[in-house]
């Protein structure tokens, strides 16, 4: 059969990919997406959709154990993990569905796997190779191929015994519908943190294991300490400084030896998470066909406008390496469909990116925090307060947590800040909102908030500057 022409091909319909494809649809471009799973990538279906479903089934469960603590009286609280996993299947299932109804308006839509093939054209297209998933092949030529594959769990090697264990990755962890007795995490980032919450809250015993010397390494150790100390106080036991060096076991029983700065420990549970970071999908691809280079973790090499190596093809989302959030996705939609599309020349220099991470209390960052300033040898004021200083969290009876702000001395423009609280994602968007406006720190000071609202908190945090106090 002859190759099939496209003006452009999409490999991966996740949240860059997706509206990418789209968008080149219905500027009239004939496009094809190739998907080996499922529609919406791993936002819908793995991610943040099923993670945040679930983890407000956790939020419930919390509150209504602490019902006393607000005059209400509750009773027992029983769990029943599978109708929790029925309605994150609900939702997933429908976004899924409406993600692939949508590409297949203004485009054509294959599942299967592809790869750059093995002939390349001598002209100024591509050829992809895609084994379609009812065993069938298909060969495609496009001169724009973009490359949108994403990231999977990465399980370390380095453990003996673990690849041979019935462990949970953060997608099987979502398919549970009976609630673990014991569940052994491996690791302390946002992924491991917030299922250890999450499945603590349902019920389980949570033993949680870093190999560093503290939780969250990418945030200062004030903010990491302060997140340390509220999840022990919900009952998680967290061990640092530990690497695990052996697992072994069977369904339901598992041993994990360790090596932690008080000597060897032996640990059962009934479960394994394993969430030691993720790595790049870019192995079925076969890059080097087409000569597109990659860092030394597997990342696929852009440039500021997401050029890969290679003319004619483009790298976004995760798989390119950098922060791994659905937001800097779309993002990287928006570079390519202005730059592309509609005449534009957009990067992704000085992009002021923020994320959020869904324990509870929400961990939330907008640019620098305290610990990158010093690296880079730079002048910063620093404002703190505790979060029970706001008095909206206070009236939830939500008071654990602090807010920490970096100003520029020189400017008084807000550097960056990081928010540790109730709906810590929604108050660092207020921030995040000034320092897009280049607005001083005292627009916030003396700013007219309502009362009583968390944004409110503003006002003192930028009142009360450690510089001040000393």
């Amino acid at each position: 059969m002859p190759a099939e022409h496209f003006d452009a091909i999409v490999i991966g319909s996740g949240q860059g990919g997706n509206p990418l494809a789209k968008a080149m649809g219905k500027h009239g471009w004939k496009v094809a997406v190739i998907e080996r799973r499922y529609a919406g990538g791993t936002c819908v279906n793995d991610g943040c959709t099923p993670s945040k479903t679930i983890d407000s089934s956790a939020r419930v469960a919390y509150l209504a154990r602490r019902g006393a603590d607000f005059g209400v009286q509750t009773g027992p609280i029983t769990i029943d993990l599978k109708a929790v996993y029925d309605r994150k299947q609900d939702i997933v299932l429908t976004s899924r569905k409406n993600n692939q109804a949508g590409i297949e308006k203004v485009a054509t839509f294959l599942l299967g796997e592809a790869s750059f093939s093995e002939q390349q054209p001598t002209d100024n297209n591509h050829a992809i190779t895609v084994k379609m998933t009812d065993g069938t092949t298909r060969e495609l030529t496009a001169p724009r191929i973009f490359l949108n594959t994403g990231e999977r769990p990465h399980i370390p090697a380095e453990i003996e015994g673990l690849s041979a264990l019935p462990y949970l990755d953060s997608t099987s962890i979502m398919e549970l519908q009976t609630v673990p007795e014991h569940l052994l995490v491996i690791g302390a980032g946002y992924i491991a943190l917030e299922f250890a919450q999450m499945f603590h809250r349902f019920g389980s015993k949570v033993t949680l294991l870093e190999r560093g010397e503290r939780l969250a390494p990418h945030e200062d150790d004030d903010i990491a300490a302060c997140l340390r100390s509220i999840l022990e106080e919900d009952g998680l036991q967290i061990i640092t400084c530990s690497a695990v060096t052996r697992a072994l076991g069977s369904a339901g029983d598992i041993t994990l030896e360790v090596i932690t700065s008080e000597g060897p420990v032996v640990l059962k549970g009934t479960h394994v998470l394993v969430a030691t970071g993720r790595t790049p999908n870019v192995e079925p691809l076969h890059l080097d066909r087409v000569g597109v280079q990659q860092n030394d973790r597997g990342y696929i090499h852009v440039n500021d406008k997401l050029e890969t190596t290679t003319p004619g093809i483009w790298a976004l989302g995760d798989v390119k390496g950098g922060p791994a959030f659905t937001h800097v996705s779309y993002d990287d939609f928006r570079i390519l469909e202005a730059n592309l599309l509609k005449g534009g020349s957009r990067s992704i220099q000085d992009r002021l990116l923020t994320y959020t991470m869904f324990t509870d209390p929400e961990l939330a960052r907008v640019g620098l925090n305290e610990t990158e300033a010093a690296k880079q040898s730079r002048k910063v004021r620093v404002a703190t307060i505790p979060m029970k200083w706001m008095a909206r969290a206070n009236e939830m009876n939500e008071p654990r947590g602090m807010m920490k702000a970096l100003v520029d001395p020189d400017t008084d423009q807000i550097l960056g800040a990081t928010v540790l609280g109730v709906d810590g994602g929604e108050v660092a968007a207020q921030i995040q909102i000034a320092m897009w406006g280049k607005l001083p720190y005292t627009t916030l000071r003396d700013g007219i908030f309502a009362h009583p609202t968390k944004s409110e908190a503003l006002n003192t945090l930028f009142s009360n500057f450690r510089d001040e106090k000393e």
